[in-house]
Parts: C-alpha cells; structure tokens; sequence
C-alpha cells in the first residue's frame, strides 16, 4: 500500500512539472538562473558564477528547497558588500527581476543603494510573490522625495508576510499608519528613520516583534490606546527621547517579554508598580537614562520573571547607591552593569548582598574599589563574572573571590593585576573560561595554580609577564582545553626529555605570537604541536625559531585547519607543502620570512579554497602561478617584496573573486597591458609599485568601474598620458603613479575624485597648470615634485584634511597665495625649487601644526617673518594611509570556534570586545600600507625621509632665495628643530646667540649672506650640531672654542671670512690683528644697506649745497667754471701729446 502512494505522488510530481513546461539545469532551474545572472548584471556584483546550478553557488546570497531546487532566499546584501568596501551607485528599484523566483521566502535588498522605484515596478509589484515571509529594506533611501502611500497599501496585501525591516529608510511619520494593513506580520523593524514627536500606532494587533530605536519619538499614541499591542513581545524604543510617561503609555503590553529604554530621557526615582503589568517580563534595558533609583514595597513584588537587566552607564546624581537600584530586581539572573561609576567607593561592598540571586554579572570597564575582590566571596550564586577594564591595581588577594566556588568563568582583562598568581585560585575548580590577558602578572605557569584547573576550555595569558614552559607540559591533564592563548610572554626552553609528550587535549585555536625566549634557551616549535589534529587556528607570528622549514606536518595532521599565521617565524628553503589537499584552510600568512626558490606547481590544488594569501617579504624567486587566477575562493593576495619575475598571468588578472593585489617590489615586467583592463572586474586594491612595467594605459571608453579604491603603478617604467577612465573612479582613496614616464596635463575630471586621500603624480612629466578643484575636502597627502607644471598656485588643495603638500622642483610662478598659510593640518609644506617671487607670507605663522617648510631655490625677497618663531613643531604620528577597507579580513574560525563554546560572556556581550585585541597582532601589519615619504636636503645631502624617521625631521629650508634683513632671534625658540638652512641669501646683522638654545638642530648652514660681527661663543652648546657652515661672510673675531662639536669642524666651514681668525684657520688671533674695528667692537656691527643710504643722502646735500653756492655767489661762479675751463684745456692738450707719440698716429699726421 505504501509504495502505491509513493508511485501516485512521484506522477503527480512529474505532472506538474510538465504541466509547467519546467526546464531543469543540473538542479537549477533555468528561468531562475536566468534571472540572477540578471541581478548580477543589474547590480554590478562580481562573484564568479560556479557551474550551472546556482543553487550551489558558495557565496552566500542564494539558498534552495533541497527538494524543488528552487530559489528561497535571495541576499543582495550579502552579493554586494562581501567584495566592496561601499555603496556609492544608487539603482531604482525595479520589482518585475524578481517575480521569476515564484516560491522566494526570504529577500534581504539591505544597503544596496536603491533610491526610488521604476514607475509601475516599485515595491508593491513584490505583493505578486505569494510566498514571501521575510523582506528587508533597510538602508536604502526609498522615502526621500517620494510618495509611497500606494505602494505600502498594495504591499500590505501580502498575507503571507511576516518579517519587515524599513530601517535607515528615511520614513516619515505620516507612513507608519499604513503598515498597520500588514494582517500577517510579526516583526517590523523601523530603527534608524526620522520618526519624530508623537507617533501613532494601529492595527498592529498581531505583531510580536517592534523595533523603533533611534528615531526621535518622544510619545506612542493610539485611538485604541496600547492594547492594539497586546501580543507584542519585544519591544525597542532605546536611543528615542521618551521620559517616565512612557512606562504608563505602554501599560496595555502585557505580554512583553523584553523591553528596551536604552538611551532616552528617564529620570530620578522610578515606581516599581509602573512595570507590575508585564508579569512576564524577561529582559529590561534601561542603560544609558539618568535613573538613580527604583522604588518597590515589600507588600508588591513584581519582576518575579526578570532574568536580564541593563543598567549600564547610568548618570547618577552621586546618591545613588546598589541597594537603591537593585533591591526592586530580586529574581534577576544576568545583571548588566558596566561602565558606571558610582559604584568606585568602598561602602559598595557592603551592599553586594543584593547581588546574592545573581548568577552572571558584567561589570566591564566600571571603575571599583581597591577591596572589591576581597568582598565579592559573599555571591556564592555566581557563575560568570567579567571585570574587563576595570582598573584593578596590586596583586590578587588570597580571600574574597576565592570562595566563588561555582564560578565557571572569570575575566580579570586589561586591569594592572600584577606579581603571582594567589594559590586560592585553585579552589576554583568549577572554572571553563578563565581570561587574565593584558595585566603585568609574573612567576613560572608551572608552579601557578593554573596547572590544576582541569576544567578549562578556555586559557588566556597573554600580554603578561609569565615565564611560560616551551613544552606546556603544565596543562598534561587539561582534557577540555580548546583555546589557548599566550601571546606577549617570556617563553623558558627545557631539556628534550620535558618537550617530548602526548597531551591529553585538542586545542582548535592556538596562539603563541610574539614570543621571547630566556637568555640561554633557543626557540623552538613546541613538540606537543605534533599531536594536535583538530586545530581550526593557529599563529606562531613574531618569533624567531631560527631557520626551520615550513611545519607542513601541521596543516597535514590538522585537516579543518583555517587560519595559519607564520609572519616573521624565520622559515628558511624551499616551501614544501603537505602531500593532501586541505580544503578547509583559508588563511595562509607566510610573510616576512626567508622562503626560496618557487612556489610550488601544486600550490593551488593543495589550498583550492584559499581566501588570503600572504607571502610578502620573502625571496621566492618564480613566475606567479597561472592557477592561482583559477582560485575562485582567492580574495586577498600579496605577494610583493620577493624576486617574482615575468608578467601578470591573464588568468590572475581576470579573476572574478580577487580584491586586494599586491605584487609591489619585485621585478615584474611587461606590457601593462591588457592585464590592467582585467583587474577592474572586481579589484578594490591593485598595488604593482617598484616593477618593470612599461608601456602606456589605453583609455578604455568600456571601463566604467566604482570599484577601484587604491592603485598604486609608481617607480615603473610607463608612459603616455593619464587615462580618461581614472577619473570615473570616484572610490578611490589612494592614487599614486609617481616616478613613470607620464605626460601631458592633469584635466579638470581630476576633481571627481572627491573622496581621494592620497595622491602621488611625482617624477613623471606632466605639464600645465594644477586644475582648481574646491570639492576635494578630504585629501590629505599631495605629492606633485619633480614635474613641469607652471603658472599660479590654485586653490586646488585648500581642504582642512591637508596634512602634506609637496610641490618641488616645478615651474610655478606668482606668488605663494595666502591659502597656504591657512591650512591648520598642513604638516609638510614643499615649495622647493620654483618661480615663486614676492615675500616669505605671514600667514606661514599660523600653521601651527607644521614641521617641515622647504622654499628653497626660488625668488623669495623681503625679511624672514619673526613670527616663524612661534611654530611649535609639534610631534606627528608615522604616516600611514591606513583605512576601514582592511577590517574585511577577518579570522571566523577564531571567532566560530568562540561562538560553538557555549560560553556565557561570549553570548552576552554582543560587541564582542573581548577579543577584537585577542584577533593576531599580524592584524596590524593588513591595517597599514603605504608609508609617506618625503626628499629633504640636509647635511650637504638630498635625503628620502619615511616611516617613523620622518616623524622625528623637524625642518626649516628658506636657501637659495633674496631675503633681507637680520636673522629674526626668536628662530632659537624652535627648540625641536634639526635642521636650520638660510644660505645663500641677502641676510645681513649679526648670528643671534639664541641659538644656542636649538638643542636638537643637527645642521646649520648660515653661509653665502652678508653676515657680520662675531660667531657668538654659545653656539658650542649646541651639542647634536653634526654640520655647520657660516662660509662667505663678512663674520669676524676669532672662533668659539673647539670643544663639544665644534671641535669637529673643518676650514670649509669658515672660509670667505678674512677676518676670522683661530683654529682650525691657518691664522692666529694676535694683538695686532684687526679682528674687529673699535667703533664695531663699541657700537656693534656696520649695518651695510644703511650705511649706502646715508653716503648717497650725504653726496646728495654737498651737490646741491655746491650749486646753491654758486648761483648766489657770481664771482666764485666766474671762477669755478674758468677753472674747469682750464682743466679740460689741459687735459686736451696733454691727450694729444701723448697720442702723437705713438706710430699709428705720426704716419697718419
């Protein structure tokens, strides 16, 4: 009987099916398919399709009915953000893409840029898939500018739905009353719109789910009052401005078994009765109010439901006090009460009795007493305690928290706990998750108590000071360990007979990075790693195991091994890979070491499914492998700063799943293209610094790519002009093509680049003016040097995010605008080698954050501004372009292994702070890329500055130029400054003793200007002083004395002053020397300018005084010109006597 069922629901089946005219495509059906390769197309999404059956598609964005093979769940947000950093392209929403998936459940269209609708295909056309029961919305701006009433009213026909999310839509007030046609919802998500003042509320009978957070809705409203919410359960107004009338508002909720206040405006003391009407009330959040206190009579007790409280910070009026807040809350399980600091006095350990029912309290980064610990022993109820950043101080005391016997887990993070680990720790045996990372405890792990806590799954000891055994033999009969982690201490070698043995456990995540070693111990991989076969994550970064091969037996023996990170480890040869292929890994992290040879030919069948691959910093010397293109999991690879020879493989470059490339400083060569046409499927990041690529760049008119966010092509070899296209790359964020051959000039499209950080155009060939650009607020770093643009100096660059400009070695002319001088992040100003004229600006003065001004070799004139003076020269953090783009690569099985331990604190604190600083400290070496570097001359040299090298120059650069006047005495003020040069200019007066104050300055060249008096004795204070030059001068005197190190200095310095005199010249400093004339010695030094003045007035009276005489006077006239007259006669006379003289004129006479 049984089987003649099955043979009528197997015809019935096939009927229908061609009844249907139903196509199958190995599983997949073929309009679906159809359709999503249409919404690939649609919204610009870069995954690589994987075969035929889009059911199988590893991405993550479709889901199938195992039986039907048709399309269920569809997650754009997935589809489009997993590759891309951001969402800039807005799409009108177009619902007829959709309506082939006849039996979709599930549409999440979150934050994919739809703004508005197709006319007659908007959101009410979804009310055609029956089907449907859950629609996300969120994040688009769909109610901006547009009337959505009727398509709300058609959408609610959908009685099948059950799940809405509208958040982040812009949804006004006057929307939420149509929502309430939705017959079948359950949940609706509304967080984040413009929700403002009173908001009404109806028909939501049946919703069991409402979220309004951070909207600004002040009272709830209804004609029915809230008994039209009475099935609702949760319940979301935190981050709103409500106030105590709330709770009476919300009295007809009687079924609500979670409500969240976070964040509004309650106030003072709070009457338990409000709350007497949600007698199953599991979770209250009230955090983030001004709420001091909690009144409830004995007579009345109501919360006997309430599990889950938040009270997280509070702002108090000072009275508040534990038992205030906590004696209405009797049954509560899980207390929330961290970032509070009323609690930072001692008379709360005498009212933790009210913490007696409490087992799981969070106390995270709220200050406590010195004693709490001490206090604590009395909550024998207590299962899981977290004190992460609470400023605990001393060592652990040996009573109090001791006695917390049924304790399982412990977090005593980033506090500064230091000396040894109590022994009474060992009476808490009960303990699972024990974590006392970032703290300065000290001692040998093998004589703490830690070695008897057998229970244990989770271990952290990183960041102390622990003296850790090599063998981790301490933890033999740790059955249960799965999580350990030790990074950031002292590591003591053993005899080989202590690392040889077979542990009892199975760690899935291991860490020891960033190790040391004793004096006389010698690194090694610890033995007992050769028994673990269940490891997910494992990083070994940051140690010296000085020249051992890659450990391939670790990801042979640990065949669901994800995360392996080896950075910086010492691994030498060759890389040998093990002999099976280990699907399961993902992460593969070898940079930094000594790796040779090639890589292997097998690599990419061994890891098919990797998804970061770092080998940077090695010297693998190969070709990059073909296959590695055929990797359709590959989204991170870098391989730069090896010997990679060869070209880009059309294969790697036309890869669909590929972000993040870096092949920078190798010795690539070749065409750039066609392989640059290819990277913009889908690269975000393509950094190709420091090859041999040559060639031009077409201007492709096909490219119109959003998803470019940095390119890097510098210290190449190519050519032509700037492509048309790169200016439609409105993402990007890093653009450097310096040191090519490029040419032409830079076009006005330049000024899209709106959201542009960096850019870098030097050493290339480009000419014409810098285009005038008033939207690029953001960028931060220019470095244009070494081209041959020309004219004026535009406003192009005029954000208050510039932070470097480095215009060197150009043809621009005019004079430095005031603009310059107004920038109040400008750090490093470069005008080195240009046409500027007109004075040094004033406005120089207030750029307060500057450390570096070069304005030498140009046609500067006037005085140097004695308001220079008041530059602070302010210490700069290193310059890296670092952004949020790098945060995409994360370690989920670290993060998965956490979340499948059932662990309390795990599960509670939703923002996972306790181990975004557990993650790799290698983290930090993705987070960063590019380091600013800078050329500055100094020390007679042209030096390239960078990293934290650059951090610590501290310079002035005016040579080369026609400035005037004195040396303004306030430059001895810049006590942090290194170098100092004012050569070859017009200055004038005397060297100012201040600077003897410069105790930094490192060189100093003064020469080439028309400086007078004596080199003031102080100077040989100057100490760091490595160059010094006051050369072709007028100076005087003899020298300061030779110590310290002017002791150091040659004749070369000195020279071009005739009248200096002492060692290290050749000219002794006697009596009779003229070292100084006594009027200079008693008035001071000559100044020259005045003194021309005054010779020409005086020249100017005696002339005039001269012809006055004789006008006046008729008989001294007669005189003065007989006597001329008789002058020239004689004069005449006495010529040609002379000429007559000579042979040529007698044979002419």
């Amino acid at each position: 009987m049984g089987s003649l069922w099955i043979r009528v629901i197997v015809v019935i089946t096939i009927s229908v099916l061609v009844l249907e005219e139903a196509k199958w495509s190995n599983g997949c059906w073929d309009e679906e398919r159809t359709a999503l390769l249409h919404l690939k197309s649609f919204f610009n999404l870069k995954m690589m399709e994987e075969g035929p059956d889009c059911c199988e598609w590893k991405w993550g964005w479709v889901e199938c009915n195992v039986t039907t093979r048709r399309v269920t769940r569809i997650n754009l947000n997935v589809a489009k953000n997993y590759l891309n950093y951001k969402v800039n392209t807005s799409y009108l929403f177009n619902a007829s893409i959709f309506l082939p998936f006849e039996d979709l459940r599930t549409l999440d269209l979150s934050n994919i840029g739809l703004a508005g609708s197709v006319e007659n295909q908007g959101i009410e056309k979804l009310s055609k898939l029956r089907h449907l029961q859950n629609l996300s919305l969120a994040g688009n701006d769909l109610f901006t500018g547009s009337n959505l009433t009727d398509d709300i009213k058609l959408l609610s026909r959908m009685n099948s739905l059950e799940i809405l999310d509208l958040s982040r839509t812009n949804m006004t007030n006057n929307y939420l009353s149509y929502l309430g046609g939705f017959s079948s919802l359950r949940s609706l998500t509304l967080q984040g719109n413009y929700l403002q003042g009173t908001v009404e509320i109806e028909d939501f009978y049946n919703l069991k789910k409402l979220d309004l957070s951070q909207n600004g809705i002040e009272t709830l409203q209804s004609s029915y009052g809230s008994g039209r919410l009475i099935n609702l359960q949760e319940l979301d107004l935190s981050y709103n401005l409500f106030d105590n009338n709330i709770l009476a508002e919300l009295g007809g909720c009687l079924n609500l078994k979670s409500l969240n206040l976070r964040g509004n405006r309650l106030i003072g003391s709070i009457d338990v009765k409000e709350f007497c009407g949600w007698s199953n009330l599991e979770s209250l959040d009230l955090s983030q109010n001004w709420v001091n206190q909690f009144v409830t009579s004995k007579e009345k007790r109501c919360f006997k439901k309430l599990k889950f409280l938040y009270l997280e910070a509070l702002s108090t009026n000072g009275n508040t006090t534990l038992v205030s807040l906590l004696e209405a809350f009797p049954s509560v399980k899980t207390l929330f009460l961290r970032d509070n600091y009323f609690l930072n006095n001692t008379e709360v350990n005498q009212q933790l009795h009210v913490l007696r029912n409490v087992e799981n309290l969070i106390l995270d980064f709220t200050p406590l007493p010195f004693n709490f610990l001490e206090s604590i022993g009395i909550l024998t109820s207590l299962k899981t305690l977290s004190l992460y950043g609470c400023g605990l101080t001393g060592t652990l005391p040996t009573q109090g928290w001791c006695y917390l016997k049924s304790l399982e887990e412990l977090s005593l993070r980033r506090n500064a706990l230091g000396g040894e680990i109590t022994s009474c720790l060992g009476n808490l045996t009960s303990l699972r998750y024990l974590d006392i990372a970032g703290n300065y405890f000290t001692g040998n792990v093998a004589d703490t108590p830690l070695t008897n806590l057998s229970m244990l799954q989770f271990l952290s000891l990183s960041v102390n000071q622990f003296h850790v055994p090599l063998s981790f033999k301490s933890f033999a009969n740790h059955s249960n360990l799965k999580v350990l982690l030790a990074r950031r201490n002292k590591f003591v070698a053993e005899p080989a007979t202590s690392q040889t043995w077979s542990p009892k456990f199975q760690l899935k995540v291991f860490d020891m990075s960033s190790c040391e070693i004793d004096e006389d111990g010698k690194l090694q991989l610890p033995n007992f790693l050769y028994y673990q076969y269940d490891l997910r994550y494992i990083d070994l970064s940051y140690c010296s195991y000085g020249g051992i091969g890659f450990p391939h037996w670790l990801v042979e023996n640990n065949t669901r091994l994800e995360d392996l990170l080896l950075i910086d480890t010492s691994i030498v040869g060759p890389l040998f890979l093990p002999s099976h292929p280990n699907p399961n890994l993902k992460t593969f992290v070898l940079s930094y070491n000594h790796l040779q040879h090639e890589i292997p030919r097998n690599f990419c069948s061994i890891f098919p499914n990797l998804e970061t691959l770092w080998l940077r910093g090695n010297a693998l010397k190969s070709t990059i492998p073909v296959c590695l293109g055929g990797m359709q999991q590959l989204i991170y690879l870098d391989m730069a700063v090896n010997n990679l020879f060869g070209g880009i493989p059309k294969e790697l470059a036309m890869s669909r799943s590929l972000v993040f490339l870096d092949l920078s400083l190798n010795t690539l060569s070749g065409k750039i293209f066609p392989p640059i046409y290819y990277f913009f499927n889908s690269l975000a990041v393509v950094l190709l610094r420091g090859n041999k690529f040559e060639g031009e760049i077409p201007d492709f008119s096909t490219i119109s790519s959003t998803n470019l966010y940095m390119l890097d092509v510098g210290f190449n070899h190519l050519s032509g002009k700037l492509p048309k296209w790169l200016w439609k790359n409105t993402n990007l964020v890093r653009l450097d093509l310096s040191r090519n051959h490029f040419e032409g000039s830079i076009p006005m499209e330049f000024c899209n680049l709106v959201d542009l950080l960096f850019l870098g155009l030097s050493e290339n060939h480009l000419s014409g003016t810098i285009p005038s650009c008033s939207n690029l607020q953001k960028i931060q770093y220019v470095h244009l040097r070494k081209n041959k643009l020309s004219g004026p100096l535009s406003p192009a660059f005029n954000g208050s995010s510039l932070v470097t400009l480095d215009l060197s070695e150009n043809n621009l002319t005019g004079e430095i605008p005031d603009w310059v001088g107004m920038l109040p992040n400008l750090s490093i100003l470069l005008l080195k080698a240009n046409q500027f004229d007109g004075e040094l600006p004033v406005h120089f003065c207030r750029l307060y954050a500057l450390s570096i001004l070069d304005v030498s070799r140009n046609k500067l004139s006037g005085r140097i501004p004695s308001c220079l003076s008041n530059l602070t020269l302010i210490l700069r953090t290193e310059r890296d372009i670092s952004h949020p783009f790098y945060n995409m690569i994360m370690y989920s099985a670290f993060r998965n292994v956490l979340a499948g331990s059932r662990l309390t604190i795990y599960d509670l604190v939703s923002n996972k702070v306790y181990y975004d600083g557990e993650l790799p400290s290698s983290q930090l070496y993705f987070l960063k890329y590019g380091a600013e570097y800078i050329e500055f001359p100094t020390k007679y040299r042209v030096y390239t500055y960078q990293g934290k090298i650059l951090v610590l120059l501290f310079a002035i650069d005016l040579s080369c130029n026609r400035l005037t006047g004195t040396i303004p005495p306030g430059l001895g003020n810049l006590s942090e400054i290194r170098g100092l040069n004012l050569s070859h200019n017009n200055l004038n007066g005397a060297i100012p003793s201040t600077f003897s104050k410069l105790k930094q300055i490192e060189s100093l060249d003064l020469s080439y200007n028309n400086l007078t008096g004596r080199i003031p004795s102080e100077l040989t204070e100057m100490t760091a002083l490595a160059v010094f030059s006051v050369a072709h001068n007028n100076l005087s005197g003899p020298l300061p004395n030779r110590k310290y190190q002017f002791g150091t200095f040659e004749e070369n310095s000195y020279k071009g002053n005739p009248l200096l005199c002492g060692p290290p010249l050749n000219k002794n400093c006697s009596e009779g020397t003229p070292s100084a004339s006594s009027s200079e010695e008693e008035h001071g030094p000559v100044d020259m300018g005045y003194f021309y003045i005054s010779f020409a007035v005086s020249y100017g009276i005696i002339f005039l005084a001269t012809v006055a005489v004789l006008y006046i006077n008729p008989y001294w006239r007669r005189a003065w010109f007989k006597f001329v007259e008789d002058c020239s006669t004689a004069c005449y006379f006495f010529v040609v006597d002379r000429l007559g003289r000579l042979p040529c004129f007698r044979r002419n006479m």
